[in-house]
């Protein structure tokens, strides 16, 4: 895997949203800035440019400056907090976006002397905020919009992208899919909730929320058990049992103790909560 940074965009005033903490909504039972973060695990460094809030994984925060600055305003913020060679630049609306999409994007990046690669949407339409970047000549673009425009504040992010050579990458359907409007928000709740990636996206949160790393033979654990966990599918409950045992037993101070156990149960039945909430609110 190439060396990265990452810089994740999670500003913005989300007017098509009443003004919600767009970042901290969730889909899944998780926060869609995690389910960002969690795509570029990896990264050396992770930047979010935006208010400091909450996230399953450390990360350094910066603002961009005037704070409302816009998108290429934030990211002359964030980049300046990178040291890698390739920066990973998202935004941080993005719940279906996924590892393969990262790696399918630093690959193309790495080939020849291309300033980058981007991802392109099913339409043809270019995401400049699903893309990785060269950092010198990113770091050149930037420099030179400021000096033409006077700073970047308020500069629309099109104007990035024409003087850099980059790749274009056709990611999947839902790679690129982002959350502008409560409408958004509620197609990708009922996405994850399809028969065919409801356990997928429930096994990925669970693991995510406790903190663990595990390959889950499902077929094994679903002879053992059927029922139903509400709000979420019917095998999740064994499923789930199954990941608080196993974060339990692998717990820092020794685990498999009553504490760990209660610990993890804890976090496992709060992500469920959130997971059932999101099926009643209208």
């Amino acid at each position: 895997m190439t060396a990265y940074d990452a810089i994740v965009l999670a500003g913005g005033a989300a007017k098509r949203l009443g003004g919600a903490d767009k970042p901290a909504v969730r889909v899944g039972g998780r926060a869609l800035l995690d389910r960002v973060l969690a795509a570029c695990a990896d990264a050396a460094t992770t930047i979010v440019v935006g208010g400091r809030r909450p996230t399953l994984r450390a990360v350094t925060w910066t603002r961009e400056e005037p704070q409302g600055g816009g998108p290429l305003a934030a990211l002359g913020a964030g980049v300046r907090h990178t040291s890698a060679e390739r920066v990973l630049v998202l935004s941080a609306d993005l719940p279906f976006l996924g590892e393969s999409t990262v790696k399918a994007l630093l690959a193309a990046a790495g080939h020849g002397e291309r300033d980058g690669a981007l991802c392109v949407d099913q339409d043809g339409r270019e995401q400049p905020l699903v893309a990785v970047y060269r950092a010198e000549p990113l770091r050149r673009e930037l420099a030179l919009l400021a000096t033409e425009h006077g700073g970047l504040a308020g500069l629309p992010l099109r104007l990035l992208t024409p003087e850099l050579d980059l790749a274009r990458v056709e990611a999947g359907p839902l790679a690129s899919f982002d959350c502008d409007t409560w409408e958004d928000i509620a197609a990708a709740r009922a996405r994850i909730r399809e028969h065919g990636t409801v356990l997928d996206e429930w096994i990925t949160a669970v693991k995510n929320e406790l903190g663990i790393e595990l390959d889950v033979d499902t077929g094994v654990l679903l002879d053992l058990a059927r029922d139903a966990a509400h709000g979420v599918a019917r095998p999740a409950a064994p499923l789930t049992t199954f990941l608080v045992g196993y974060a339990a037993a692998t717990a820092s101070d020794g685990g498999g103790g009553p504490e760990a156990v209660a610990e993890a149960a804890r976090k496992a039945t709060a992500l469920a909560l959130r997971w059932a909430d999101e099926a009643e609110t209208p």
